[in-house]
């Protein structure tokens, strides 16, 4: 099974960006009616006599050169989208950059496996604030889709809304589908695209989270439509290392074909 295949919603039956740049120092304020800054930066001579320190450069990032490095890159996102369900902050990101240089210097800190059985709770703490947070700024979001054009909002609290007509057959739960498809959250973050992979995907519809089965049973064979999956119908509290948990999902999907007899997903 292909590694890109554990992000199919088939599969399943934790947000954040990086800290932000520290902004740059002001400069330094000038004298009222002179147009002459208080203070001019001390020359190389003075520094000198006084033993101060002139300050490094900052360190310029190492440039994404090779397929290795790009890899590797891409690597530490997938690590960082893994850690959502800790909701890190700035400073204990930090934390986490520092052990993994000591680790690599052989030079830890503290004894890891004292500390490591702590971790599952403060996943724990930690997770539920991270949903409960998803799921506010989501419910703005829901009504909105809701009241779009089209759309219809289900029992369940799936938004359908068509986007194009198919003419063929609708399928039944017991189906087995053929798509493609885009899922977004609702800052507009791409986690899984079909298109992206130039593959169409297939599984059945008893296999995937309760949005799709309700959803693409809607559909007709041609058609393309959108489903807005509140988190109950989705991932729910727990997410998965692309979603966080609680989260809202947008599918653009189009139905492609009924795939009669075949089993399995990706």
């Amino acid at each position: 099974m292909r590694l890109l295949s554990f992000f199919l919603p088939a599969m399943l039956l934790a947000q954040g960006g990086a800290p932000p740049a520290k902004a740059p120092a002001p400069a330094a304020p000038k004298a009222a009616g002179t147009g002459v800054t208080k203070a001019a930066p001390k020359t190389a001579t003075t520094a000198a006599k006084t033993g101060a320190t002139a300050p490094k450069p900052a360190a310029s990032p190492a440039a994404l050169t090779t397929d290795d490095d790009k890899t590797i890159y891409a690597l530490g996102l997938q690590m960082y989208k893994s850690l959502g369900q800790f909701d890190l902050s700035p400073a204990e990101l930090e934390i986490l950059k520092r052990a993994l240089s000591d680790a690599a210097a052989n030079k830890p800190a503290l004894d890891g496996t004292t500390w490591m059985p702590k971790v599952g709770a403060l996943a724990a703490v930690r997770g539920p604030r991270v949903a409960e947070r998803e799921k506010t700024a989501s419910k703005a979001y829901l009504a909105k889709c809701a009241a779009e054009p089209g759309a219809v909002k289900t029992e369940s609290g799936l938004v359908y809304r068509q986007l194009r007509p198919g003419t063929g057959a609708s399928p039944k739960a017991s189906d087995t589908v053929k798509v493609n498809y885009r899922g977004t959250l609702i800052n507009g973050t791409e986690f899984d695209s079909s298109y992206k992979r130039n593959e169409p995907a297939q599984f059945p519809l008893s296999g995937v989270i309760k949005c799709w089965t309700e959803g693409v049973q809607k559909m007709k064979v041609g058609g393309k439509a959108q489903l807005v999956c509140p988190s109950d119908l989705a991932y729910g509290d727990r997410g998965n290392p692309s979603i966080p948990g609680g989260a809202t999902l947008i599918f653009e999907i189009e139905l492609l074909d009924i795939v009669a007899g075949a089993g399995g997903g990706h």
